[in-house]
């Protein structure tokens, strides 16, 4: 990672206009620890669950529109629920398979477009 998040951090100073950056991590204080030269960058602490991995994301992607953290964690039980059909369906076991990533891409923006007509998705 800190080869990576280097070369990023490099990006965005070059291009300052064309590319920002995020930092997630599940523990708070294990970034300063880990990569000493992010002191003074934001943090998005998410404690480890899908409720504050979502909650972060909506904290560093403020735009119109932007679903609820509730409603995204509607989505999320919905996927979660359906995950193990949709492995199935596609003959993997990894949800990073292009078929199946395709497939999670597709109901997500299905269920993103269901709550911005305000109906629910739980099944």
């Amino acid at each position: 990672m800190p080869l990576e998040l280097g070369m990023t951090i490099t990006w965005a100073n070059l291009k300052p206009s064309r590319h920002t950056w995020f930092v997630w991590e599940s523990a708070p204080y294990r970034l300063q620890r880990s990569v000493s030269d992010l002191n003074g960058t934001d943090r998005y602490i998410h404690n480890g669950s899908p409720e504050g991995v979502l909650r972060e994301l909506c904290n560093s992607f403020q735009r119109d529109n932007t679903p609820t953290v509730p409603q995204m964690l509607e989505n999320y039980r919905y996927i979660h629920r359906h995950l193990n059909a949709i492995l199935r369906k596609n003959g993997s076991s990894n949800p990073y398979h292009r078929s199946v990533f395709t497939d999670l891409c597709l109901i997500s923006k299905t269920l993103a477009h269901l709550i911005r007509l305000n109906r629910s998705v739980v099944q």
